[in-house]
């Protein structure tokens, strides 16, 4: 009786932690497929609403609910792309302390169910797209085939690596020109590219350190050979000097003092010049460059430069005129 009783508490326990089993592994999937898509950086896509800030057309709801769905539709794309691109370097990524808990990686998340998933994204993003805007689904199909030309092999050629990247934040701001009907102007192009070229550089940075940490010998990217510090060093320099020279130039400008009925755009210069020495602090003190869009979430003094850049333009677009 003992022995048949034990034999029917083990059963009733096992029963338990079968049931459990599903419950558990479901939850654990679906933060694996959040943190796989990236849902994160899809902040990267708030770059398609600048120029109807830069415009004043902060109210204009029906022009922002369409900016929204664009930014739905690049987030889409954007993710699908992450996917493959996770794909390709999921060998490389377990070296790295850090990219080697992502998913694909880590075997949290089947290829299969990936792929699966990276369809369906790209397939939505391009419908949306498609559906929205004509030429600014031709301009989605473009960061895409400019991004799958990354994950394929442009991503290992020095420099192109990083104005591949940098291109794609250019794509964002005349996505979002093309969705509003807004042009975009030759200042506004420029200091978006010179703070996409800043930040990569900055988290090439980080992977260089990285990569000098490793006893085995490899690296975290091909291109990574062809960099040294000194070189890093000197390019982040160079052109967060010039991205600040770039600003100053933009705010001062008679095209621009005009445009906007002021000649005070000039006072915002000092929550960018704080923001871009804070950013220098976490590259060169801090050695913590590796993830922009985690700095720009949880910096405290990087999200008060750029609120207080925001309310300063604001109060100079919107309220003094």
């Amino acid at each position: 009786m003992e022995a048949k009783a034990a034999e029917n508490k083990n059963v009733i326990l096992s029963n338990v932690l079968v049931n459990d089993i599903p419950a558990k592994t479901h939850a654990t999937s679906w933060k694996a497929i959040f943190k796989l898509i990236r849902v994160r950086h899809w902040v990267k896509n708030l770059f398609l609403f600048i120029p109807s800030f830069f415009a004043g057309h902060l109210f204009n709801t029906f022009e922002l609910l369409m900016v929204l769905v664009g930014a739905l539709a690049f987030s889409f794309v954007a993710s699908g792309v992450y996917i493959i691109n996770d794909y390709k370097d999921r060998e490389v990524d377990k070296i790295h302390p850090k990219k080697k808990l992502r998913p694909l990686a880590s075997g949290e998340v089947k290829t299969s169910t990936a792929w699966l998933l990276m369809i369906t994204l790209i397939g939505s993003g391009l419908f949306i797209a498609a559906s929205l805007n004509i030429t600014f689904f031709f301009l989605v199909v473009s960061y895409l085939l400019l991004n799958l030309g990354y994950s394929f092999g442009l991503k290992h050629i020095p420099i192109l690596d990083l104005f591949i990247v940098s291109l794609g934040f250019l794509i964002r701001i005349y996505s979002g020109g093309v969705i509003a009907d807004l042009p975009i102007t030759h200042w506004l192009s420029l200091m978006v590219l010179l703070l996409a070229l800043f930040l990569i550089l900055a988290k090439r940075r980080d992977d260089l350190i990285i990569s000098s940490k490793n006893k085995n010998g490899l690296v975290i990217r091909k291109s990574s050979l062809k960099y040294n510090l000194v070189y890093i060093n000197s390019c982040v320099t160079l052109l967060s000097a010039v991205m600040l020279v770039a600003y100053i130039m933009y705010t001062v400008s008679p095209e621009v003092t005009e445009r906007f009925n002021s000649n005070y755009l000039f006072m915002t210069t000092i929550f960018v010049i704080a923001g871009v020495m804070r950013y220098l602090q976490i590259v060169f003190v801090e050695k913590k460059s590796g993830s922009p869009t985690a700095i720009f979430i949880r910096d405290k003094f990087i999200l008060a430069t750029i609120a207080g850049w925001i309310l300063s333009f604001y109060f100079i677009i919107y309220v003094s005129n």
